[in-house]
């Protein structure tokens, strides 16, 4: 013959069935909000190496750039140094000059100029 449980100890009983559950689904919750803390900062991180990445073929992107601009300058200025200094001087006989010298012609109209005013 088996003893009837005081409504005492069925409660006990009880409880511990729903304190083991709970404490299960406590460990699954945990475990959810670890992976999704996980998965913030790796979402957080993949963008800021995206957004690095980005700034770094921008500022590539803009130095290539301001590189073709200084070639393109450079490449223009021998010519038109010299063109503005055969004009200045207005001598067809001076025509035919190179860079160094386009840019001493240059100078010296410039600094008559200055002298002028």
């Amino acid at each position: 013959m088996s003893k009837a449980l005081s409504p005492l100890a069925v409660e006990l009983v009880s409880a511990r069935a729903s304190l083991k559950f709970f404490r299960e689904q406590v460990k699954q919750l945990s475990l959810q909000v670890k992976h999704e803390r996980f998965a913030l900062a790796n979402d957080k991180r993949v963008k800021a190496e995206a957004k690095a990445a980005a700034a770094a073929a921008k500022r590539e992107a803009a130095i290539a750039k301001a590189q073709a601009r200084l070639e393109k300058l450079l490449a223009k200025q021998v010519g038109a140094v010299g063109a503005k200094a055969v004009k200045a001087n207005k001598r067809p006989s001076k025509g035919v000059t190179f860079g160094a010298e386009d840019n001493a012609i240059a100078a010296n109209i410039m600094a008559r100029k200055a002298a002028k005013a």
